[in-house]
């Protein structure tokens, strides 16, 4: 068949395709259209999901009947002032998202303009564009789309149940208002008001930050702002902020991980696999903390324009954004100490009551074993460590119990009760100490604690040693394909300090000499494979640091204090005052409770006296 040019309305319908996948897509791009107009207040009304209504109202700069007009051409924008693709100020920049729209439903615009007499409305059906007419509306512009694909039949068959697209778009919106805490927004469904998140005025007391924790709480919950440490670093003209959880507030998915570049919520796996870096230490891998990060960078570092949807952006110097994503977490989580996240408190509480959903929170089970021969080849690993190391240098850990019948030796200190997890007082069924603080009850599982202590200790002799090296007798060569190769021969350094040592060995293929002897007898080719691809996919070699910290987790496992231990007050002090110098000691190395602290009141509570 001869070439031809596509009619216009097929061009529409195609690029549509690529900007408008489901109800969803239409209402970010309707949103984000009313956030670049200024608009203080943004509301969004559905019907059938997004099937039969999508309407966006709000008070932004408007238009008039000539920009109206324009406004339904393709490529048609007034975000573009000096034509310059490296220097993007708005959300949106493509001039394509009403011609697209318009093109595949029923669409209708209404706007005044600020400072205008009167409105103007026009109308664009299945790509057919009408003339200007005026109408009735305060200042502001409000879209409505009706019948969504009606143009397009076959995309109605994609679409999901009406409560699956109408929670997508709810979605998006909260997407964009954790970016914009200056605007309120309201999202209805066919009966109600499912949405609604008041303006956040940035003068409050604590200023912007305070302000976007307080949008963040409205959108993923209390607990999140009750357990939230704040980030705020820069580095070579990048700065990061926002908040992430206390790695005891943790789901079972990474739906609650927000990265904002530049006012724009984006999804990248750069997140996903920095995120993964920095809590490495302190989750189970099928568990996940919640996060919203905000990065701020020149334009010029940044590339948005990859994909109509905007969803995607290419970072100039991406490792040095991942590097400030893990570098920042790290820092905020050994600030945060011993702390843990009130929910523990309230899973403790609601373990009390008749529990409605459960009770208590679904902590990991952790039964951690040794391979057969792996202890001995990894305690060789750690000659460096002396005993007392491993058991935790605790002062008086080793210090003989009483005799049966005979009173504990203590040294009654009233002032004890002011350190933050207290003075021991007890220990129940030879596991949990129980202390007193000033203002209430601590409980400690004391093998989970010894065991982060021992952990940190572990960590910081490979810090200061070096991840010790055992060589290949016979060198291992592993076939790959040519860019795996090279992303592997450019980080040889890296690996070499976490004692992986291997070459280039011709095109597609390295060779392995020197592995970590922690890691004992493993396998080889499949280690450096799974390294080829986090490498492509996250720019880390995580896996390999995994399994160190793995096996360095199960020694401190193996090596800490077991439950069914008696202790002695000397002991179960010196255990305390150990976790409050250690950081991360608020959970063990897999996500779990340390400990629980209840407040005095709380207890009241549960006995009526309050």
């Amino acid at each position: 068949m001869p070439i031809r040019l596509l009619p216009p309305d097929l061009i529409n319908r195609i690029a549509a395709g690529e900007v408008v996948e489901r109800p969803a897509s239409a209402v970010k791009e309707l949103v984000e259209n009313a956030i670049d107009a200024g608009a203080t207040r943004i509301e969004v009304v559905l019907r059938d999901g997004g099937r039969s209504l999508i309407a966006v109202t709000d008070d932004g700069c408007g238009m008039d009947a000539a920009e109206l007009a324009l406004a339904i051409e393709r490529h048609a924008t007034s975000k573009l002032p000096g034509d310059d693709l490296t220097h993007i100020a708005s959300l949106g920049f493509r001039g394509e998202a009403l011609p697209s729209i318009g093109a595949v439903g029923r669409l209708t615009l209404t706007s005044r303009k600020r400072g205008a007499d009167s409105a103007w409305s026009l109308t664009v059906e299945g790509g057919v564009k009408g003339a200007p007419q005026p109408a009735a509306l305060a200042v502001g512009t409000r879209i409505e789309l009706r019948d969504l694909f009606f143009a397009t039949p076959a995309r109605l068959k994609f679409l999901k149940a009406p409560r699956t697209e109408f929670t997508h778009a709810v979605d998006v919106v909260h997407r964009l208002a954790m970016a914009h805490p200056h605007i309120a927004f309201a999202v209805h469904d066919d009966t109600r008001a499912v949405v609604r998140l008041a303006a956040q005025a940035p003068d409050l007391v604590g200023g912007a930050e305070a302000a976007r924790l307080a949008r963040l709480a409205a959108i993923m919950g209390r607990d999140f702002a009750d357990n939230a440490l704040a980030l705020d670093a820069t580095r070579e003209g990048v700065r990061l902020t926002g908040h992430i959880g206390l790695p005891t507030l943790n789901r079972a998915t990474a739906a609650m991980q927000f990265l904002f570049v530049n006012g724009r919520p984006v999804r990248d796996r750069l997140l996903q696999g920095a995120v993964r870096g920095a809590y490495q230490d302190f989750l189970a891998r099928d568990r996940h903390p919640l996060v919203a990060l905000f990065l701020e960078l020149p334009a010029e570092e940044v590339d948005v324009n990859v994909h109509p949807a905007k969803a995607e952006v290419r970072f100039r110097d991406p490792g040095l954004v991942r590097g400030l994503i893990v570098g920042g977490a790290k820092h905020a989580l050994a600030a945060a100490g011993h702390r843990a996240s009130t929910t523990v408190a309230t899973a403790a509480l609601g373990s009390f009551r008749p529990a409605v959903g459960g009770g208590a929170l679904p902590y990991l089970q952790h039964h951690a074993t040794l391979p057969r021969g792996l202890a001995e080849q990894a305690a060789a690993a750690f000659a460096p460590l002396t005993e007392t190391d491993r058991i935790g240098e605790l002062p008086g850990f080793d210090a003989p119990a009483a005799p049966p019948g005979q009173p504990q030796p203590r040294e009654t200190e009233p002032a004890a009760e002011a350190y933050p997890l207290g003075a021991a007082r007890a220990q129940v069924h030879g596991t949990y100490i129980v202390a007193q603080t000033a203002d209430g009850i601590v409980i400690v599982d004391q093998h989970a604690a010894h065991e982060r202590l021992v952990y940190e200790r572990m960590k910081q002799a490979l810090a200061d040693g070096g991840v010790k090296r055992q060589g290949l007798l016979i060198p291992e060569v592993v076939e790959l394909d040519e860019p795996a190769a090279a992303r592997l021969a450019a980080r040889a350094a890296e690996l070499a300090e976490l004692g992986l040592v291997l070459e280039p060995f011709g095109p597609g293929a390295v060779v392995v000499r020197e592995v970590p002897a922690l890691l004992g007898a493993t396998d080889v080719p499949g280690l450096i494979r799974d390294l080829a691809d986090e490498l492509a996919e996250f720019g880390q070699a995580l896996g390999l640091k995994e399994r160190l910290e793995t096996v360095c987790g199960t020694l401190a496992c193996h090596g800490s204090v077991r439950a069914g231990r008696r202790l002695n007050p000397q002991e179960m002090d010196a255990l305390l005052r150990q976790m409050e110098a250690t950081p991360h000691s608020g959970q063990c190395n897999h996500g779990r409770p340390t400990y629980v602290e209840l407040k005095l009141a709380d207890i009241e509570r549960l006995f009526g006296r309050r």
